[in-house]
């Protein structure tokens, strides 16, 4: 589903060249979770945009579910981000001018799905808001706009969702209400999950961890 071959990034700043990644390795299968940790500034969201393909490495591969996605070009990669991933961002990245089931229809209407608007609803429903289709953005709570996010996330029935510090905006209650729901829809939806966290309660319902130091990788394996 997942595999990295030795990922390397830098990036050439006025002070000379600067190293946020070094040689990253993993192997994750379809349906599996893991958690990637670290202090802040150790590379976690570089990693994950990677993987993602919303970035390049400088060195190294990244496959998702056998393509090689390091060797595409940017629509290339798009077109693979579309068939196959699935975002959950920790600002919720919803259009203030779409209602709920606007913005969890709008990609699905970009991929031409005629039920786009009837997947939507279903998904809104199955994250507690049936109740809020009609409402916009402003007039929703930090949790309710999070739980759109992840109904747009997984309405378009991604292969492989990420998700970057997906309850960092949230007070803990919420936020634990959002790690169940994402859990629940990965483990229902077979989906491939991948988070970055400073959560360690969060990180540790993963199936795998990896820690990231300084760009390294410190440990990957069982978060149990």
């Amino acid at each position: 589903m997942i595999e990295v071959s030795n990922i390397s990034k830098q990036v050439t700043t006025t002070e000379g060249t600067l190293s946020i990644l070094q040689e990253i390795n993993l192997s994750l299968a379809a349906g599996e979770s893991l958690a990637i940790v670290g202090p802040s500034g150790s590379g976690k969201s570089t990693l994950l945009g990677i993987l993602a393909g919303l970035d390049l490495p400088s060195s190294g591969s990244v496959s998702l579910n056998g393509q090689d996605i390091t060797a595409m070009d940017e629509e290339g990669r798009a077109a693979v981000r579309a068939q196959t991933v699935g975002f959950v961002f920790q600002s919720f990245h919803l259009l203030p001018g779409l209602t709920a089931l606007e913005n969890v229809a709008l990609p699905l209407e970009l991929q031409g799905d005629k039920q786009a608007l009837q997947t939507a609803a279903y998904y809104l429903e199955r994250v507690g808001l049936d109740h809020r289709i009609s409402h916009y953005p402003r007039q929703l709570s930090g949790g309710e706009q999070q739980r759109v996010a992840v109904a747009r996330a997984f309405a378009c029935r991604p292969t492989i969702l990420f998700a970057d510090e997906p309850t960092g905006n949230l007070d803990t209650g919420t936020g634990e209400k959002i790690n169940d729901l994402l859990f629940n829809l990965n483990k229902e939806e077979g989906t491939t999950l991948v988070l970055v966290t400073h959560e360690h309660n969060l990180a540790a319902r993963c199936g795998q961890r990896m820690v990231l130091a300084a760009g390294r990788q410190v440990t990957e394996g069982s978060a149990a």
